[in-house]
């Protein structure tokens, strides 16, 4: 049934409103970004699983060159969230979300082309990686759209559903690429395997034809049974004034902590472990922690609903810190002894469950904030002065959603090309680690006096 792609009005924190129509339009709009989000996410870290077959399928790319691949596309996916930010109130959150899905079918059908000549220039490889950057740039405009259909009290929930279960994507594609690319999975229509370096088939071109008819579903379906919401139209003026915000940047660099942890981590892992245990079958680790990931966030912005956003960041910080030193303390030497593959990947999946967590808990965070600051200006000034400060903190709200979704994914660049740098410099990751503890500190510094000491400016 083609539903009514436009609601004029809409006001979820109204009781019987919600109860009456609202849950029931808002949940179908969850379900439909959820599926959509996750097969961004497929695309967006496909690279990560993909740069592993590579050198097996005869292409001669040296280890800083597959680490280049496996980091652009984070690189590009932040920077396109920018603009997808700002896209729903300006173009509508259906129409977008279906439009963006769509457009994950040039890098998917781009890869599968590719891959089936190991002498495919690495200059095409590299547009390939930016291009998929456009299942990253996703994240933004879904979350911007979701934020809109949800009561306060249910904000957490709802987001963190969203983004844990679109995180999924990076999971399914790390389990799911290396099962099909054993396959001729399309026939003849696919195209003639590669030869492994074993001298086994292997078809590279199911890495990306596999996941076409499911965008091409997710696209349709988006398009008939989504919804433009008419309250959440706003002009690019009226969400940029986030920029002035002082809270847009320091939640940003909670975020990048957060979730640029997950994503980074995510598509440096695999090379990570197979390059300090190359003994360990990498294939049959590297989707744990994505999934442990993922399957955590909802939980975060449960529990940021329940014992309040800033408590819950602030301790998952000072948990994940101390989840670098453990990786740290499981790495071998450089000349190769010692270390501890089981503590290292332990250690690792215990990062991937307090990023996930700390994931949904800032998110929970971000719409909060401004709409408590909005209110605090508002607060003497009467019931319509309330009502236009609710509508300004939500319309911020969604922008910082989307713009702090942008700076926390150039974790997904920053990270593993500081481990490629920090190999090719030193020998070893450990400093790139030592910076991520560092760095973690600054984060629990700040969560700390902004947001979850006593008389903090706006506790959360």
């Amino acid at each position: 049934m083609v539903v009514s792609p436009t609601i004029t009005e809409w006001n979820p924190e109204d009781r019987a409103f919600w109860e009456r129509r609202g849950r029931q339009v808002a949940r179908r709009n969850l379900g439909l970004s959820i599926v959509a989000l996750t097969l961004a996410f497929a695309v967006w870290m496909l690279w990560s699983v993909l740069v592993v077959h590579l050198p097996a399928a005869g292409f001669r790319y040296s280890t800083n060159q597959l680490f280049w691949l496996a980091a652009l596309p984070a690189l590009a996916g932040a920077t396109l969230r920018i603009v997808y930010a700002f896209a729903v109130p300006l173009v509508g959150g259906r129409r977008f979300t279906a439009l963006a899905t769509a457009s994950l079918l040039l890098p998917a059908l781009g890869i599968g082309v590719a891959v089936q000549r190991p002498d495919t220039p690495y200059e095409w490889m590299v547009v390939l990686a930016l291009l998929c950057g456009l299942g990253g740039g996703n994240f933004a405009s879904s979350m911007a759209h979701i934020s809109h259909f949800f009561p306060k009290s249910r904000k957490g929930w709802a987001l963190g559903l969203n983004a844990g279960l679109g995180n999924l994507g990076v999971w399914l594609v790390q389990l799911v690429v290396p099962l099909v690319v054993t396959v001729g999975l399309f026939g003849a229509l696919g195209g003639a395997p590669q030869a492994g370096a074993m001298g086994q088939p292997l078809w590279l071109q199911n890495a990306g034809f596999v996941w076409v008819p499911l965008i091409a579903a997710s696209a349709l379906a988006s398009w008939f049974g989504m919804n433009d919401l008419a309250v959440a139209r706003a002009g690019f003026a009226e969400q940029a004034v986030i920029f002035t915000r002082r809270h847009n940047w320091l939640l940003c660099w909670l975020y990048l902590g957060t979730f640029g942890s997950f994503l980074g981590h995510a598509a440096g892992f695999p090379l990570l472990l197979a390059s300090q245990f190359p003994e360990v079958g990498v294939l049959a680790w590297v989707w744990v922690g994505p999934l442990a990931g993922a399957l955590a966030r909802p939980l975060g912005g449960a529990l940021a609903d329940r014992l309040g956003g800033a408590r819950v960041t602030l301790w998952v910080f000072v948990a994940m810190a101390l989840a670098v030193l453990a990786v740290l303390a499981c790495l071998p030497a450089q000349d190769g002894t010692g270390g501890s593959a089981v503590g290292f990947i332990a250690a690792y999946v215990l990062l991937f469950v307090l990023s996930g967590l700390g994931n949904g808990s800032t998110f929970r965070m971000i719409p909060l904030v401004f709409l408590a600051v909005r209110q605090q200006a508002a607060q003497e000034l009467g019931p319509r002065a309330q009502a236009q400060a609710v509508r300004e903190g939500n319309t911020e709200g969604a922008a910082a959603l989307g713009f702090a979704s942008a700076i926390g994914a150039y974790g997904g660049f920053f990270i593993p090309k500081s481990f490629g740098s920090s190999i090719a410099l030193t020998g070893g990751p450990q400093f790139a680690l030592a910076v991520f503890v560092a760095f973690y500190l600054s984060c629990i510094a700040i969560t700390w006096w902004h947001y979850a000491r006593r008389h903090a400016p706006v506790p959360c």
